[in-house]
């Protein structure tokens, strides 16, 4: 219960009994966001909401906060929060304005997060990354009994949040307290998994006999994805096919064999989108409306794409799109080293940022190719709902794609998907039916699919049924939310069995 300083809580106990879900994550739409990682919880978070499920937020108080949410509110008195040999200060607030939905508390620790970047500035992580989500996934358990009455269920995100199961588990006044709670781990991107040197233990507030191969000890460093995955009762990754390569040696990242411990308390489910912000009949950010009743429109969205990067308007030029983080993941090296992408009498539009490497020769591309080739680094929300309308097919050679949002999104928009036959790739793309699938991690093969992907768009009898097919593809998040329902009860139960 919370203490008197606090007052009321924020969030009562519901008379059903049911949980409160608390969700823990260093991402959330629109506050702070990188990648898919913001997106996804924010859109699972509303679905359960709208379900009629209790739902609290805990993030990060970043700078990007208050440029979304200027008016914030403090939820009782700040409480000192002590890892290894040193205590922060740490503040709550909330949202004074707050729409209808999940409720979030930004948890403010000036000296973590009160900065320019969220992990990172200059194309370098912050040196102190591993104290910093320590310190918030320790605090974040402290603020829960204050700010929540009655049972929760603890669903951690990522790397970032890892800790938070462990320390639920391993200090004595947390198990105590967090005895019956069910825990959840999601697993967005398994390629990241906070490595950090066995030095930051303390630092961290990690319990020295933790740190064993069965625990968070990964080849003599700290791994605080391996600490929640040793700690969680369930854990979820964001697609059933990417559930099947993380247990194996090429698709684990080296955590394959915790993966396969697992057992059946690890499966995938894939991601949703908001199916009412991504329709382009009723999209008020694309330059005209169009359905797969009606998709004529499309064609003055792909105009006015064409027009804004100075392309020649040419409607029956194909128009590839691609949208991301500039990173080897995303397979920009094949992009690059495709024979069509330099030579194809067709248009290519590249929007997002990442290493420099990879802008440098995009930058160079579209200075060989200016009536071919237009990118834009700053990304902006905007520009990626009328590249979706804009574009005719779309570049997805990932090197590994855990779910992935873009051929989702893209398939909504009748823009077809050319992508590896990987993670949630392969499981929300239907090779010549709802776009085109390779298997090689190699510019031939990539080339080949876009040359099949060709033959259809060239041929508007085949290309006409395919992207109404794929417009007509339902991708919202209340299928997902089922089979999380189902992995709370299955958490729940293993909870109950554990006192």
């Amino acid at each position: 219960m919370p203490t008197p300083s606090w007052g009321s809580p924020l969030v009562r106990a519901p008379r059903t009994g049911a949980p409160t879900i608390v969700h823990l994550t260093a991402e959330y739409s629109p506050f702070a966001r990188s990648g898919g990682l913001a997106e996804a919880v924010m859109g699972l978070a509303n679905v359960q909401v709208k379900g009629g499920a209790n739902v609290v937020v805990f993030l990060p108080l970043y700078r990007t906060v208050r440029d979304h949410a200027p008016d914030l509110a403090p939820l009782g008195r700040p409480i000192p929060v002590s890892l290894g040999f040193r205590t922060e200060e740490v503040r709550f607030f909330r949202e004074v304005h707050a729409p209808k939905g999940p409720k979030v508390v930004f948890v403010d620790i000036p000296s973590a997060f009160s900065r320019g970047g969220l992990y990172g500035e200059g194309g370098r992580d912050y040196t102190d990354n591993a104290r910093r989500f320590a310190l918030f996934s320790r605090a974040v358990l402290d603020a829960i009994p204050r700010l929540i009455a009655g049972p929760v269920l603890v669903h951690a995100h990522d790397w970032h949040t890892s800790l938070a199961l462990m320390y639920m588990r391993s200090y004595a006044d947390l198990r105590e307290r967090f005895a019956t709670t069910p825990t959840v781990l999601t697993v967005h991107n398994g390629g990241y998994q906070g490595h950090f040197s066995a030095s930051l233990l303390n630092d961290c507030g990690i319990p020295p006999e933790l740190f064993t191969f069965r625990h968070v000890e990964w080849y003599g460093l700290i791994n605080f994805l391996k600490a929640g995955l040793t700690h969680a009762d369930m854990v979820v990754t964001v697609s059933p096919n990417h559930a099947t390569e993380l247990r194996t040696p090429d698709g684990g990242f080296g955590l394959q064999e915790v993966f396969q411990w697992l057992g059946n308390r690890f499966t995938g489910i894939i991601n949703g989108i908001d199916q009412t912000l991504w329709d382009p009949s009723t999209d008020d950010q694309i330059t005209a409306h169009y359905s797969d009743d009606d998709p004529s429109n499309k064609a003055r969205c792909k105009a006015a794409l064409q027009r804004s990067f100075g392309l020649p308007q040419r409607r029956r030029t194909p128009l590839f799109g691609f949208t991301g983080r500039m990173v080897t993941q995303k397979g920009l090296d094949l992009i690059l080293a495709s024979h069509l992408v330099w030579n194809l009498d067709a248009q290519f539009v590249f929007l997002g940022a990442g290493e420099a490497r990879y802008e440098r020769a995009l930058g160079e591309l579209a200075r060989r190719r200016p009536r071919n080739v237009g990118v834009q680094f700053d990304f902006t929300d905007r520009l990626e709902h009328r590249l979706m309308a804009g574009a005719d097919l779309f570049l997805m050679p990932s090197q590994y794609e855990p779910c992935g949002l873009t051929q989702l999104r893209a398939q909504r928009y009748g823009a077809l998907p050319i992508g590896r036959r990987v993670g949630g790739i392969a499981d929300t793309v239907e090779d010549d039916a709802t776009g085109f699938l390779f298997d090689a991690f190699n510019a031939g093969a990539l080339d080949h699919a876009i040359s099949r992907a060709l033959a259809r768009f060239h041929d508007p009898a085949a290309w006409e049924p395919r992207m109404k097919t794929a417009m007509r593809r339902d991708f919202g998040w209340e299928r997902s939310a089922e089979r999380y329902a189902e992995v709370y009860r299955r958490a729940t139960d293993i909870a109950r069995k554990r006192t």
